[in-house]
């Protein structure tokens, strides 16, 4: 199959069927054969009878529906282990990703040997609650992955099917999709300046929740990126490096009550110095470091359960 299109939405129904007509013809201009994945997360519109009205007609339109909300995350984690096409190109349902993108994305990656492509809607139709910390995440997550890139939250990115196998989606982390394909060494990473779309129906399912998850998912990044294998380098070199602190601070403590002592002077108690109570609480601290990165390091070791999402139903897949 040439093409994957993986489509995450949630309360939808009324840009669907426009979406899927808009799909089909460019898929059919280019002779594309190409699959069309909804991943349904938990709609309580009329999204899921749409899909149903539209796979019934069309095998190529395919469904994965979830009980609940589970984040537009998980919905692109199951898309991308259910897609088959040598490309994937995801995009959101709003209809603000234009389908005319399609052959150029995927030329990029069939021809010019990219193993993902980003779109970077240069010109926005959003507001500015919206694009203000927009651009504060991109410029953070640049400096801290090293990725060039202006737009890592477009909904619209192509990429190599070994790509989608390789990276494992959760939390919120489809914000940082580039980081995660770099992090699994794929780094031959484009961008393509791509056609932003007013939103024509219903409104924004992101709420004021992103300003606070989109930094704590950028330092969570971070971290996983440069210790998520050896825990202890972090931990341990922390926790090793307060304990000697703490001991020596310590040590110069008694010391200095011995060598009061020895010279006749009056010597005050260890507990009355205040530092006696610094280095012990760094003493303190590093041993939890140490200890949290031991923990780490066994639980890493230990633990290779995939998160399960629930599943009411699949349509037009092969058994």
């Amino acid at each position: 199959m040439d093409l994957s299109l993986v489509i995450p939405l949630f309360n939808e129904d009324e840009s669907l069927k426009e979406l899927y007509s808009w799909i089909c013809r460019i898929g059919e201009s280019e002779k594309l054969d190409f699959e069309i994945i909804f991943v349904n997360d938990g709609s309580t519109d009329k999204s899921l009878e749409v899909i149903h009205e539209l796979a019934a007609k069309d095998k190529r339109v395919r469904l994965i529906s979830f009980r609940r909300n589970h984040g537009k995350s998980a919905g692109l984690n199951v898309g991308f282990a259910a897609a088959s096409g040598d490309v994937v190109i995801t995009m959101d349902a709003d209809l603000q990703d234009s389908p005319d993108e399609i052959p150029g994305l995927m030329k990029m990656i069939r021809e010019e040997g990219f193993d993902l492509v980003s779109g970077w809607k240069k010109k926005r139709y959003d507001p500015i609650s919206k694009t203000i910390p927009t651009k504060f995440y991109n410029w953070a997550t640049r400096r801290i992955s090293k990725i060039h890139l202006h737009d890592f939250n477009c909904g619209l990115k192509a990429y190599r099917n070994e790509v989608v196998k390789a990276v494992n989606v959760q939390g919120e982390m489809h914000r940082y999709i580039p980081v995660l394909a770099k992090n699994a060494g794929f780094t031959k990473i484009g961008e393509k300046v791509v056609q932003h779309q007013a939103r024509k129906y219903g409104t924004t399912k992101f709420g004021l929740s992103r300003f606070i998850n989109g930094p704590l998912d950028l330092l969570t990044l971070a971290f996983v990126s440069k210790f998520s294998k050896r825990p202890m380098h972090f931990f341990g070199l922390y926790g090793t490096l307060m304990m000697i602190f703490g001991f020596l601070a310590a040590l110069f403590i008694g010391v200095e009550k011995l060598v009061a002592l020895q010279m006749g002077e009056k010597a005050r108690l260890v507990t009355d110095n205040p530092f006696f109570y610094l280095a012990l609480a760094t003493m303190v601290i590093g041993v939890q470091l140490f200890l949290a990165g031991f923990l780490a390091e066994l639980i890493i070791r230990n633990s290779n359960k995939p998160v399960e999402y629930t599943i009411e139903e699949r349509i037009n897949f092969e058994s």
